[in-house]
């Protein structure tokens, strides 16, 4: 399995724009040096919390202050983008960071973001087929000739050479419908799954819909079989929040009041999802969502646990991506992502099995060990004893040998 994490980056507001780009900035480098395989960045364009345009020029300049981790548009909202320039700056970056870029795609999901374009919602799931369509073409090299209205290309082509073989990756983004899903396995690219929506239970009681993940592969296995092809769910990309802590009740504590926050002033009074204001409804609301998966939240074992029934619930998934939020304060994020990469993924990548391996080894034969010790040393000891006053010198010892003086 492969971990990466996930941001939109959804920041509450009131802290100054420049330093959030700073931190959010120095947040990549972390994850590099944690050794996550991919970090996501979101696109949004109004309500406030999501503070990043262009995601593309944040990865250019994130790019360069790490040394393996690979980026993603978290995502692009194709709709919002003639698809010409979305596959030439997938390749552009492609360049710029070595080959560590994946193009991530979506319909885009923020109404307001719609509005302001003139971009009726119920088009763009629409526009989001066309463009990737038109998106997968260019990058095979194939010359296009489309007009849908809202874009048009004549003997379109794309003049940059990828630096990856075969171009970047390309991933759609699911979230509640299939739609998605379909439209990956009908084009051939890869997919990506949000657990749970991400303002969690609207209620306690109330279903996430985590159940219905596996149907979302199936969906997806589907619609590529019908286009003839085969996909693997080492591809399959799932997203949930984390957060590791000593014990499961500081976890908890870490972040409730920072996910009650961004329910009532994002969800609630911002995009006007209907769920109660009351605390009490809320904190229910957010004990249900841990209780189903919708977020992982404890200690160690508790995370191990969680992943394994998501693993169980989906039928398998490849990559886990840690949707990083601003719940907990900083320190307590940066200690989350610490231990989960220390102590979680080596349970996942069996990157400590030699370690516990010689471990038991040594344990299982500790006695036989100490005797074989204790046996060496007392030879040892009676070897190399002191001689007795009464004992004949040796030569060894200056004495003359017989027959010198």
């Amino acid at each position: 399995m492969r971990f990466g994490c996930f941001i939109s980056p959804l920041h509450p507001i009131g802290e100054d724009l420049n330093l959030l780009y700073r931190r959010d900035l120095e947040f990549v480098e972390l994850v590099d040096s944690l050794n996550y395989e991919e970090l996501w960045i979101g696109e949004h364009h109004s309500a406030g919390w999501g503070t990043i345009p262009s995601p593309e020029v944040f990865i250019a300049a994130a790019a360069e202050r790490t040394r393996r981790i690979k980026f993603a548009t978290g995502v692009t909202a194709l709709p919002y983008h003639h698809p010409f320039m979305v596959a030439e700056r997938a390749l552009q970056l492609d360049h710029m960071t070595r080959g560590r870029f994946i193009l991530g795609c979506g319909a885009g999901s923020v109404i307001s973001d719609m509005h302001m374009f003139g971009i009726a919602p119920e088009s763009t799931r629409e526009r989001t087929a066309q463009a990737l369509e038109t998106v997968v073409d260019l990058l095979a090299g194939r010359t296009v000739t489309r007009d849908e209205g809202w874009f048009r290309l004549v003997d379109a082509r794309l003049q940059l050479d990828p630096f990856t073989p075969g171009g970047p990756e390309v991933t759609v983004a699911s979230a509640a419908t299939p739609f998605g899903v379909k439209l990956a396995g009908r084009l051939g690219v890869s997919v990506l799954s949000h657990a749970a929506p991400p303002w969690g239970a609207v209620r306690s009681g109330h279903t996430l819909g985590i159940e219905r993940l596996a149907d979302q592969w199936r969906h997806h296995e589907e619609a590529a079989a019908e286009a003839g092809r085969q996909v693997s769910r080492e591809d399959w990309r799932l997203v949930v929040p984390v957060h590791v802590a000593p014990t499961r009740q500081e976890a908890m504590d870490d972040i409730r009041d920072g996910w009650l926050r961004q329910r009532n002033e994002l969800w609630i009074d911002t995009f006007g999802i209907p769920m109660s204001r009351n605390p009490m409804s809320g904190t229910k609301a957010f004990e249900a969502t841990v209780a189903a998966n919708g977020i992982i939240a404890g200690d160690v074992e508790d995370v191990v646990t969680a992943i394994d029934k998501l693993q169980e619930i989906t039928g398998g998934f490849g990559t886990l991506l840690i949707s990083c939020q601003d719940w907990a304060p900083r320190p307590a994020q940066a200690r989350s992502l610490d231990l989960f990469a220390r102590f979680v993924v080596p349970r996942f990548r069996g990157t400590a099995d030699r370690l516990r391996a010689s471990n038991d080894w040594a344990a299982a034969n500790r006695v036989a060990m100490q005797e074989a010790g204790f046996a060496a040393r007392t030879k040892a000891m009676a070897e190399h004893a002191p001689a007795s006053p009464d004992a004949p010198a040796s030569p060894a010892d200056g004495a003359t040998a017989p027959g010198r003086e």
